[in-house]
């Protein structure tokens, strides 16, 4: 790691568990103080007791009032945000014709509408300070076409424009957007997906031939902060 997160602000999203608490744990071993933040305050308790300067916020994203919590505990606490991580995010499984329309428009405010909205609060913060990195998790499915996965991969293809366009107009302004696209990960995630499979055999977060770790993915995610480039694929 370079010095460029040493005694930077991190917000992590979905860092209870899973790629957010790998990623918190390599910004936080980089000399990063992190902003944990995910629904599960016994998880994130732990987090915070793990690494040193932290702080742990309690935020359901898809609850516009959290979001801007969030922002204003980490502004009271450290003044600043340098690094935003946006890693919360659901899955969603099924064949096209039967996704239930309801479901998909939960996924797409945790997935999309509640990254924009921390963008949208975060961006004033840091173009007031002279810049940022954001780093968005995307997914390999937005680069494919795979059968029950429409839904969900429709959210990342989403999260896709949005983020590359905003990198774009952010560059005046010293604000780096980056977008991450891990593919199959041992994480809970396909257990906690809407039409998941409870049984899900990478939920163990052990290696398994062609499924990356969470730390696998956390260290390229790390990298990509530090190198600014506009994407990076596993």
């Amino acid at each position: 790691m370079n010095d460029l997160l040493k005694n930077k602000i991190a917000v992590v999203t979905g860092a209870s568990e899973g790629i957010g608490l790998a990623v918190a744990r390599l910004l936080s071993a980089g000399g990063a103080k992190v902003v944990l933040a995910a629904r599960s305050e016994e998880k994130l308790k732990k987090a915070e007791a793990e690494l040193p300067g932290s702080l742990m916020v309690r935020a359901d994203l898809r609850e516009p009032g959290d979001i801007e919590a969030l922002v204003l505990k980490t502004m009271e606490r450290f003044g600043r945000i340098d690094i935003l991580v946006n890693n919360a995010g659901q899955g969603i499984y099924g064949p096209f014709e039967k996704i239930d329309i309801s479901d998909y428009k939960r996924v797409m405010d945790l997935n999309v509408y509640a990254v924009m909205d921390l963008m949208q609060k975060v961006i004033p913060i840091m173009r007031k300070q002279g810049g940022g990195r954001i780093i968005n998790i995307s997914s390999m499915v937005s680069k494919n076409y795979y059968p029950n996965l429409s839904a969900y991969a429709s959210t990342k293809y989403a999260l896709n424009a949005l983020s590359l366009t905003a990198r774009k107009e952010l560059e005046k302004d010293g604000i780096v957007v980056s977008v991450m696209h891990p593919k199959m990960t041992a994480t809970r995630f396909g257990v906690n997906a809407v039409g998941g499979n409870p049984s899900d055999s990478r939920a163990d977060g052990k290696r398994m031939s062609g499924v990356d770790t969470a730390e696998d993915v956390a260290e390229k995610t790390v990298k990509l902060i530090e190198s600014g480039e506009a994407e990076a694929n596993m």
